[in-house]
């Protein structure tokens, strides 16, 4: 394979300020692992994105240490053992609700991500799949349809727009003609870039089906993404 594995591990850190921390880590094993450290991403509904990003941070200094060998479980012990000293204890905890406040406040900011489909031949499950990945990354958003241009427009924290792509590229989503399941090879990234000020905030991730090219333009006029979409879409029908 020529994008490597992606697998997720869920590792609970016990002691830490005497509550439990469940750490949700998403490992993508680049072909020439273990010579190429991983790509790694951490989310934890106990701590904020600055946290996450600090155990990140650490996790990617740990695996340059163990280059050209097996490391993820060596990883995954050491974080055990030493996330009470990675975080700032003194704001170590927090709730989900406070978790996702601070969601939209982050240094990386809120990002926008326009993606768009060749085709599914396996609709109904690969809609399914999107809407999971986006309810479990916390992004917002739509899944539109329109003839045949399918879009895929996305509303969030940079680091789990990234991870989005990681999941896109890597899982297999699809079928190919023969039936047999597939990554999805035919995917453009159209645009990625900042939420402006003038761009409205989706507040769900919806799957959307559109007539008329009419109603899918005010689809992004309505969310204050008109240049978007003179930029990217009519190029499409052509």
């Amino acid at each position: 394979e020529t994008h490597g594995i992606t697998f997720r591990i869920q590792v609970s850190v016990k002691e830490l300020l005497d509550t439990d921390v469940l750490l949700k880590l998403l490992f993508h094993l680049p072909v020439n692992y273990p010579s190429t450290p991983p790509d790694i991403s951490v989310n934890s509904d106990q701590l904020t994105r600055a946290q996450c990003m600090d155990v990140k941070d650490k996790f990617l200094e740990q695996a340059k240490k163990h280059l050209s060998e097996p490391m993820i479980h060596d990883l995954i012990l050491w974080i055990q053992q030493h996330l009470k000293y990675v975080i700032k204890p003194s704001a170590a905890v927090c709730n989900e609700k406070t978790t996702l406040s601070k969601g939209t406040s982050t240094e990386d900011g809120i990002w926008m991500l326009l993606l768009h489909l060749d085709h599914m031949r396996a609709k109904a499950k690969y809609v399914k799949t999107v809407q999971k990945w986006a309810s479990d990354l916390r992004l917002t958003g739509r899944l539109m349809f329109m003839g045949k241009i399918i879009l895929i427009l996305l509303q969030g924290d940079r680091s789990n727009i990234k991870e989005y792509l990681i999941l896109q590229k890597t899982f297999k989503v699809d079928v190919d003609s023969s039936g047999k399941k597939c990554k999805e090879k035919m995917i453009s990234v159209l645009c990625e870039t900042e939420v402006q000020s003038q761009h409205k905030r989706f507040q769900t991730f919806e799957v959307k089906e559109y007539s008329t090219l009419d109603e899918l333009q005010k689809e992004f006029e309505t969310a204050g993404l008109t240049t978007l979409f003179s930029e990217f879409v009519p190029p499409l029908l052509k």
